[in-house]
């Protein structure tokens, strides 16, 4: 019973399996070597969203609010985006928040 069932399961994730090779190993080694940043970046986006809950803000206005597009702002948001210390007071500025804090 349990090699059939082994069996079953072995034909149903080669029938499902994608042509695409993973790349979890090359993402994991990135993100681990980029983790010190990330980390800021992750902190901005909580800030973010946050910001725009409190306000009752969707993209696109936070995208107004901030001179830029809808998909910059889907990039910020994603906490994956490598920011310059010029572009993050620059966000502070025009929201009127602090969006990273040292501890």
């Amino acid at each position: 019973m349990k090699n059939n069932m082994a069996s079953k399961a072995i034909k149903f994730l080669e029938a499902h399996m994608s042509e695409t090779p993973s790349r979890f190993v090359e993402e994991a080694t990135w993100r681990r070597e980029n983790a010190s940043w990330l980390r800021w970046s992750r902190q901005l986006a909580v800030t973010l969203i946050g910001y725009m809950q409190d306000n009752g803000m969707k993209r696109a206005d936070l995208a107004s609010k901030l001179g830029v597009t809808p998909q910059y702002v889907s990039k910020l948001l994603s906490g994956t985006e490598n920011l310059s210390f010029k572009s993050i007071a620059n966000i502070e500025d025009k929201l009127g928040i602090s969006c990273l804090v040292i501890s």
